[in-house]
């Protein structure tokens, strides 16, 4: 009998390869994912995988009970959907990993939405970035995932996965004070080709869109500061430091002087929610993709 706690970490390290990334994917530390391996591997009664450098090779038996993993650990949690779905009531845990705006402009209008609607569900939430979010997915590690990305650089979904959009969120440039395109009624993106550029930190999904779409046009963007949150970002920008793009969900505490100019052709992310295919008969998942819904729809000022 294999243990789904090993199983699932075996997932893990098939999907991301090495003891490291299976780790922080799984919140454990290499020594316990190896030490869980060891167990699988006694379990199994053959090597499951051998290590290559700093990277992990399973083995021909690694990959096959890797993939029945996958299989079992799916049919594990559509059996738990199935009871939900036969109870009909909107309880227990789910666990929303949301990118930073998000979580702090989106997340806790939901959670007092669904508190209110439903007293036995508990949703917990944790910050990530889109691009980490699916591999958590993936791994179990998260039940859900409000994630984002840009018309032009889509974020590629795992196999096995639902999804619902929520909607777009424009985004505007900030300029600063005396910036001589701040008194513009809207502008495009490529008259600050040459402006000094303040961006999210490298490896982000917003960084990725903005060097990707200078570079597309011919340009390389001078990206003189990285921040990871927008506000720090909007503080620069007042400080005279650059100019930004800042999406309209991120833009509830704008520095005096700072003036946000809306785009031609409109600059437009998409937000979504992302959850496993097995999971969609859950009524917790289905009232939280509400929940999220409803509450996108409604105005921010």
């Amino acid at each position: 009998m294999f243990d789904l706690t090993r199983l699932r970490v075996l997932h893990a390290v098939a999907g991301h390869g090495s003891l490291a990334a299976a780790a922080r994917a799984l919140h454990l530390t290499p020594s316990a994912v190896s030490q869980q391996m060891a167990k699988l591997e006694r379990e199994a009664g053959c090597v499951l995988a051998e290590r290559r450098g700093r990277h992990l090779r399973l083995t021909d038996e690694g990959k096959a009970l890797a993939t029945h993993a996958e299989r079992i650990l799916a049919a594990v949690e559509e059996a738990s959907a199935d009871l939900d779905e036969r109870r009909g009531r909107v309880l227990g845990t789910v666990t929303v990993g949301a990118f930073p705006t998000a979580a702090r402009g989106l997340m806790p209008a939901v959670l007092r939405a669904c508190a209110a609607q439903h007293p036995d569900l508990r949703i917990g939430v944790r910050e990530v970035e889109p691009y980490q979010a699916m591999g958590l997915l993936t791994a179990g590690v998260l039940d859900m995932a409000v994630s984002q990305d840009w018309m032009n650089l889509p974020v590629a979904l795992p196999t096995r996965m639902a999804s619902a959009d929520l909607g777009l969120d424009p985004a505007d440039v900030a300029l600063p004070p005396g910036h001589p395109l701040a008194d513009r009624e809207s502008l495009a993106l490529f008259e600050l080709a040459t402006d000094p550029w303040i961006t999210s930190t490298v490896g982000t999904i917003c960084h990725d869109w903005l060097t990707n779409t200078f570079r597309r046009d011919g340009h390389e963007p001078l990206i003189v500061h990285q921040a990871a949150e927008f506000p720090t970002q909007l503080a620069l920008v007042a400080a005279g430091l650059g100019v930004a793009v800042i999406p309209r969900l991120a833009a509830d505490s704008v520095p005096a002087g700072v003036r946000l100019v809306p785009v031609r052709p409109a600059l437009e992310r998409r937000v979504f929610a992302v959850w496993r295919e097995e999971a969609s008969r859950r009524p917790a998942i289905r009232a939280v993709v509400v929940a999220l819904t409803e509450t996108f729809a409604q105005p921010r000022g």
